[in-house]
């Protein structure tokens, strides 16, 4: 080797590449301007949607329409039906070639952590707390006590997950698992951005609050969102029909030369969409939840990267199936809690507000969906791969290696 060539030591490799600090900063630039330029196009006050904290209810919302509801509620099943049909199918097959099904997707049992066990303990003690009016709590801890349900959470999912299969992302993948947190805390005031534009939901608590406290009031339970969404991902991968039941479906390809100019098209509409979405917020309201997905795809399919569609043109719908079901099963929790927690939140959706599951409206629900694919497109942003098998790919070996030293996995013994 010739004395000018250098090697670059193991680990050297940035966290997060120059070439994706500048793909984010990109995107981010373009989902907080458009809905924004729509706004001062349409000749719209632009300072309601800038109050922090907000406080000003500016958007008047459509009343309940049976027609708008069932119109959702066709789409939502001509999406999902299928997928439970396949579902239903990859059962039934699992009921005829029981032992193969067994021997290839047994889960050996290993132990449950000691972390994850304080955070079962914790998070029961949080619930009953975030559920009552204790005097000796306060109302400035009674604020607060959403974290600590959501922490808990967190270290409970990835305890069952190390249970299942011997390694858990906290485990794993120790150091981008943990920069989720203050990455969460940022993705969700995003939508807190974009929330202006259209008020489908407000807070209960903080309303006297001023910026700053507002701020944090806001960030920590934020911070959560992420860790919680791929931790529940993962440990849905560890079950045979999240890890091989879908891996086989409808394909979906696009040619080649075509890839470019479709997503160019694709991401036209998106943009335009998204930047309408404060002019007719009642109609529009659900590209809160879809256009930053397709945003972010498109930009992703121009640079020639690899998305979370990827594998469709082989059938694989895997990831898109785990990471919309983890969304749904965290929202679920999420409105649970919510329920009767002291800082709680209020919804107003147009078309469809009846037929409430805790504080959210039923059509609500299909919301997290497209929210999961979000949460998982934006971890793989930051190093998170959607699959364990692919982590790895293109980076050294850095946390990978150094959680070994954590804790490694031992069976449990079966009697």
């Amino acid at each position: 080797m010739r004395k000018s060539e250098k090697t670059s030591p193991p680990g050297s490799k940035p966290l997060i590449p120059v070439g994706t600090v500048v793909h984010l900063f990109f995107l981010v630039a373009l989902l907080v301007c458009l809905p924004m330029s729509g706004i001062i196009i349409s000749g719209k006050d632009p300072t309601p949607y800038l109050e922090f904290p907000p406080r000003t209810k500016h958007v008047e919302h459509a009343d309940f329409s049976w027609v708008g509801f069932l119109l959702m509620g066709a789409f939502v099943l001509a999406v999902v039906g299928p997928l439970l049909i396949q579902g239903i199918r990859f059962y039934s097959y699992k009921a005829n070639q029981s032992r193969e099904i067994k021997g290839k997707h047994a889960a050996p049992r290993y132990g449950f952590p000691f972390w994850a066990t304080a955070g079962l303990l914790l998070g029961a003690v949080s619930w009953v707390i975030a559920w009552n009016r204790f005097d000796f709590v306060g109302e400035e801890l009674q604020q607060h006590t959403f974290t600590p349900l959501w922490i808990c959470y967190i270290l409970v999912v990835n305890g069952i997950t190390y249970r299942r299969k011997g390694s858990c992302l906290l485990t794993r993948r120790t150091v981008r698992y943990l920069l989720l947190f203050p990455v969460s805390a940022l993705f969700w005031w995003f939508f807190e951005y974009l929330n202006r534009f259209v008020q489908n939901w407000y807070y209960t608590a903080g309303q006297d609050a001023g910026p700053a406290e507002y701020f944090w009031l806001a960030t920590l339970p934020f911070s959560t969102v992420l860790p919680a969404v791929l931790a529940t991902r993962e440990l849905l991968q560890t079950f045979p029909l999240f890890d091989a039941g879908y891996d086989e479906f409808i394909t979906f390809r696009v040619d080649r030369k075509n890839q470019r100019p479709t997503a160019a098209v694709i991401l036209a509409i998106a943009g335009f969409g998204l930047a309408l979405i404060g002019v007719f917020p009642s109609l529009l309201y659900p590209l809160l939840w879809i256009s930053p997905l397709v945003v972010i795809v498109c930009v992703q399919v121009l640079r020639g990267e690899k998305t979370v569609f990827s594998k469709l043109k082989d059938g694989n719908w895997s990831v898109l199936v785990c990471s919309g079901m983890a969304a749904l099963v965290c929202g679920i929790f999420w409105e649970m809690w919510n329920f009767y927690s002291y800082s709680k939140w209020i919804y107003t959706v147009p078309y469809v507000q009846k037929f409430h599951i805790f504080e959210m409206p039923l059509m609500g629900f299909a919301g997290y969906l497209p929210f999961g694919l979000e949460c998982s497109v934006v971890a793989a942003l930051f190093g998170v791969a959607y699959r364990d098998d692919e982590e790895g790919e293109g980076e050294p070996a850095n946390d990978a290696n150094q959680s070994e030293k954590i804790q490694e996995p031992k069976k449990a013994q079966s009697n």
